[in-house]
């Protein structure tokens, strides 16, 4: 018996990875991990008291909604230890990007036709209890994708040679087109966001991609300024009903605009300090979606500009570190893997707290580990186990400079 459970070890590598993952918690980056940590907790805090009014509503349990984000937290930190047992060299091969893009595909298409849709957005596939969101899981192949099909092709991409990458290229367009559909606007900006940054980050031509960014931005506001405008009187659409709330979100206080002008409301109440933890007015039927897309307008109600400004430094730390790790990294690969992850979680935060304070159309985007939802906080708990990774591999890298 104990000469078989040593011979599937050797078979899988269990001991290796094992030693591994020992070796790679030894050489934790705190700087990422522990952030991670507290925000998660803040996290699991804030969905139960700004969801608890919710679960009773629908005939659930106060702690409903706490449980569940528990139980995600725990998953995410199993993922992270996961990742911490492997490299990121199996992510790279061809075989699993492939496997990825289908399974996603599939799920993406199944998505629109029998997903759970919800304001004329099917964003969830039911599976029993849980609900999955295939556009989140997008964005992560999309770093993948992106990172690997770049990087292997280095030199051709900064010395200006045409190369056949068009399977490559398409895969990630057919990916960004069926979170448009969905229809899934915030996702498909940031991923758009997350595709921009690793294109400057290959060593493209940054006057170009400059150009071309700028363009896009400068499209998007006069956009938006356009449909504004023309459906001022008002529109079934429920996407460009945000818009037109965004635009003049009072005007509309009893209907679409509802949203935004209880988020004022909200901040407005908690000023610096807060009206205390628990003690949200916002959340009692005021305010929809409180515990997801408007979580820190209850964070800003109860615990006051003082918790806001505490949870996006918290989060500007992962970022900033995933930059700096991406800036130090001599592997191009590695480069483009952090720099999408510290795009996404930016791009991300600055959406959702963009709607929550009306500098921009609500999108439905949840807060990077604060808000409540699996999908999300076990896809950044992946880009987290993907960047401690690479931090353990240039602390390894060192240390070996240093020895030699």
């Amino acid at each position: 018996m104990i000469s078989k459970i040593a011979e599937y070890c050797h078979k899988w590598h269990i001991s290796e990875h094992w030693k591994r993952m020992k070796f790679n918690i030894n050489a934790m980056d705190y700087y990422i991990f522990v952030p991670f940590l507290l925000l998660s907790v803040i996290g699991i805090i804030m969905v139960y008291s700004a969801s608890s009014n919710v679960s009773t509503q629908i005939g659930g349990t106060p702690t409903g909604y706490l449980i569940k984000q528990s139980m995600f937290v725990v998953v995410s930190i199993v993922i992270i230890l996961i990742c911490l047992a492997g490299n990121n060299q199996f992510v790279r091969k061809a075989k699993f990007l492939g496997i990825f893009f289908f399974a996603l595909f599939g799920a993406l298409i199944l998505l629109k036709a029998f997903g759970h849709s919800v304001n004329g957005s099917a964003g969830w596939i039911p599976i029993g209890p849980l609900h999955v969101q295939p556009a989140e899981v997008a964005k992560v192949y999309i770093i993948l994708r992106m990172s690997q099909f770049l990087a292997s092709r280095e030199d051709r991409i900064i010395n200006g040679e045409k190369s056949r990458t068009h399977v490559q290229v398409f895969s990630i367009f057919v990916m960004l087109f069926l979170v448009f559909i969905q229809p899934d606007l915030g996702g498909t900006v940031i991923n758009l966001a997350i595709m921009f940054a690793i294109l400057f980050g290959s060593g493209v031509n940054w006057r170009g991609a400059t150009l071309l960014t700028s363009a896009g931005l400068l499209f998007g506001w006069i956009s938006l300024k356009i449909l504004s405008f023309v459906f001022k009187d008002g529109t079934s659409i429920y996407q460009i009903q945000r818009i037109t709330a965004y635009s003049n979100p009072f005007k509309y206080a009893n209907g679409i605009g509802q949203q935004l002008v209880n988020s004022y409301y909200a901040l407005s109440n908690g000023g610096i300090f807060g009206v205390g933890l628990g003690n949200s007015i916002q959340k009692t039927g005021y305010l929809p979606e409180p515990n997801t897309d408007f979580i820190m307008a209850i964070i800003a109600e109860e615990l006051g500009l003082i918790g806001v400004l505490f949870i996006l430094f918290l989060l500007l730390t992962i970022i900033v570190r995933a930059f700096q790790l991406g800036i130090r990294s001599n592997d191009t690969y590695d480069t483009l893997i952090c720099y999408g992850v510290g795009t996404y979680m930016l791009v991300q935060a600055y959406f959702n707290v963009g709607g929550v304070i009306g500098l921009l159309p609500i999108t439905g985007v949840t807060f990077p580990f604060i808000s409540y939802g699996g999908s999300s906080m076990l896809t950044l708990a992946l880009c987290i186990g993907m960047i401690l990774v690479i931090s353990a591999k240039q602390k390894t890298q060192k240390t070996r400079r240093i020895r030699y």
